[in-house]
């Protein structure tokens, strides 16, 4: 196995720990800063940056709102946005930009197998989120409806970037 893989899957560890963490304890930037560190060690290495940032840019965008609509319909308070709690906090589209710089390197396995993508993100969303929430960083409401949601969202969302980051493959050869 590439060790490139390792240290990716690693570093998102370590940026979704940092930013749930940070804003449980109220200090939302904390995982900000760790994720940009990680995502600016991610472009380093890319072979094609431009196409890595806009795959980037893309994936932060459909997340950003994705959450948004989850704040905006009341199914998940955030904790610590950083900024207006009118708007999706600022931890929430860094992990966006996290779980993004593993597309084209330690997910890269589960391209074009759009079942098992779905699945994955129907299933592993959910999970992040509830482990989320017992960390103290989110609250989920309205129990069943907000599951659903969540593994409706990124039942769809997983395999769309799957394949978006096809086209904007920073790390192909």
């Amino acid at each position: 196995m590439n060790k490139n893989i390792i240290i990716n899957f690693v570093l998102f560890q370590i940026s979704w720990f940092s930013c749930v963490i940070g804003a449980a304890k109220q200090m939302p930037w904390f995982g900000v800063i760790v994720v940009l560190v990680c995502t600016a060690w991610h472009l380093s290495l890319a072979n094609n940056k431009r196409a890595e940032i806009i795959l980037l840019l893309i994936a932060l965008l459909i997340g950003g709102l994705f959450d948004q609509l989850m704040q905006s319909t009341g199914l998940i308070s955030y904790e610590a946005h950083g900024w207006s709690t009118a708007l999706v906090p600022a931890w929430i589209l860094a992990l966006w930009l996290a779980f993004t710089t593993t597309l084209n390197v330690s997910l890269r396995w589960m391209r074009g197998k759009w079942l098992l993508a779905i699945l994955f993100g129907a299933v592993g969303g959910p999970l992040a989120y509830i482990g989320a929430e017992k960390l103290g960083a989110v609250s989920l409401n309205n129990l069943p409806l907000h599951f659903a949601a969540l593994a409706l969202g990124w039942g769809l969302i997983t395999p769309f970037l799957q394949g978006i980051s096809q086209k904007f493959d920073g790390f192909a050869n």
